[in-house]
């Protein structure tokens, strides 16, 4: 039995991400890895901010896991599970499966064509004092 951690995914999240990923492959090598435990893999290291090599022992190799991440990245795996995901809570609480219209707040997108009072430094040099940035 393998330890579990709080990244893990619950029986009920596996089912609806499992049928999203890839389906094993009819050449090549055989898969001799669940997914489920790279899926599990990839979480605890976005959740617990550990390089790959960190990666518990009880993990399939941090090569492993870096492999199937960077491959799902390059295939856009990833976005279609966001995609799918959030079409099926959309539609969970009655919404239509995609928005229809989008919101853009001045208070939140700021476009000016005019510099501000401050402007920020590149160089490596440190200001004597606080005017100095303005």
């Amino acid at each position: 039995m393998l330890k579990s951690y709080p990244s893990d995914l619950t029986d009920a999240e596996w089912q609806l991400i499992e049928p999203l990923l890839p389906a094993k492959s009819a050449i090549g090598h055989p898969r001799d890895v669940q997914l489920r435990e790279i899926v599990n893999a990839i979480f605890y290291v976005q959740r617990e901010g550990c390089t790959w090599r960190g990666l518990p022992s009880d993990f399939p190799p941090w090569q492993t896991v870096y492999g199937y991440l960077r491959l799902w990245q390059k295939l856009g795996v990833w976005q279609q599970v966001h995609d799918a995901l959030r079409t099926q809570l959309r539609q969970a609480v009655g919404k239509k499966p995609q928005a229809m219209a989008g919101i853009i707040d001045s208070q939140s997108v700021k476009t000016t064509e005019k510099r501000g009072r401050c402007t920020a430094l590149m160089s490596p040099s440190t200001p004597k004092d606080a005017s100095d940035l303005c």
